[in-house]
């Protein structure tokens, strides 16, 4: 508690003098999303926490990941700094087309979601990362259990079928095995490493396991939307579903009226840009180090003035 404390009185001195960014925007508080998972909360809190410094008045809101984009058509949340453009339902691209939504750009992440294996297998399998590489050396990531073929990590049960539907339609040499949560696969993760032993799982980026473990994207072709029914962009020739894995965008959304309502906000929002590197380092401190997010956010801000204050100038 005294080291929040401390961290907040610093924080609190380093915003004096910007607060007059917000003196000509509304004082009505803007009301900030917050979905499911610790990254989102990062970009939730980083945004707030700099709308602070500017002299905005902010609340965190807990939302869906899907429901909230009723709430920002409706006026009801007016911020959303980390939108994932893969799983948004049909309300979200209908509310950007009649403008209820607005979308201010890029969030600056770059997500990745695929294949993924420890760096230090590259030296076991000459030509990795490419898949083609990675099918030729399949049964160095063979178990017991899967052998002839390499052992797959994928997602849990409930969280869809992508990894097994791509290794069914493209026929590749892998068993792929469901981990059992989260926290499971990254404890397989961790052991592998460990020992150095080989390991493919299904995993995602941004997250704080690739602050901690050097890993190496598998290179699929090119994904097309087409590709479930031309075989031409894929891993052969003659197949079709084996192009990989469609990769989502991560968006900046507000409402409607943010923009008439605070100016200076909109501008703000605008500028802020939160990058892969940034993300996982804290979510390296508040998920693995187990500290407070509140602690660790205050902290970032004391300490990258240099880069969060800019932001704060362009809504001047």
């Amino acid at each position: 508690m005294q080291q929040i404390s401390k961290v907040t009185s610093v924080l609190g001195f380093a915003m004096l003098g910007l607060a007059s960014s917000a003196a000509a925007d509304s004082s009505d508080p803007i009301k900030i999303a917050v979905n499911e998972w610790t990254g989102q909360h990062v970009s939730a809190h980083i945004s707030g926490s700099v709308l602070q410094a500017a002299g905005y008045t902010v609340e965190y809101v807990t939302a869906g990941a899907v429901p909230q984009f009723a709430a920002i058509a409706q006026g009801n949340l007016h911020l959303q700094p980390e939108t994932w453009g893969n799983n948004v339902g049909d309300i979200y691209p209908n509310s950007v087309a009649n403008g209820d939504i607005v979308v201010l750009g890029s969030t600056g992440l770059e997500p990745t979601e695929s294949w993924m294996y420890p760096s230090y297998m590259n030296a076991q399998c000459p030509g990795l990362p490419d898949v083609s590489a990675l099918i030729a050396c399949s049964q160095l990531f063979a178990a017991a259990e899967t052998f002839p073929k390499g052992r797959l990590i994928t997602y849990p049960a409930d969280w869809g079928t992508r990894s097994k539907d791509l290794v069914n339609s493209a026929g590749l040499p892998f068993e792929p095995i469901a981990g059992g949560s989260e926290g499971a696969m990254i404890a397989e993760m961790q052991a592998a490493y460990k020992t150095q032993s080989p390991m493919l799982v299904m995993f995602w980026e941004p997250h704080w396991v690739h602050s901690e473990m050097d890993f190496d994207w598998v290179q699929f072709p090119g994904y097309t939307e087409d590709c479930d029914t031309n075989p031409e962009p894929g891993i052969y020739p003659d197949k079709t579903g084996d192009c990989g894995f469609k990769q989502a965008n991560i968006s900046k959304i507000v409402s409607r009226d943010f923009e008439t309502t605070w100016p200076g906000a909109f501008k703000i929002i605008e500028a802020l840009s939160i990058d892969n590197a940034m993300q996982n380092s804290l979510l390296l401190e508040i998920d693995f180090n187990k500290r407070e997010l509140e602690e660790v956010i205050a902290e970032w801000m004391v300490n990258n003035e240099a880069t969060w204050k800019p932001w704060v100038a362009a809504g001047s």
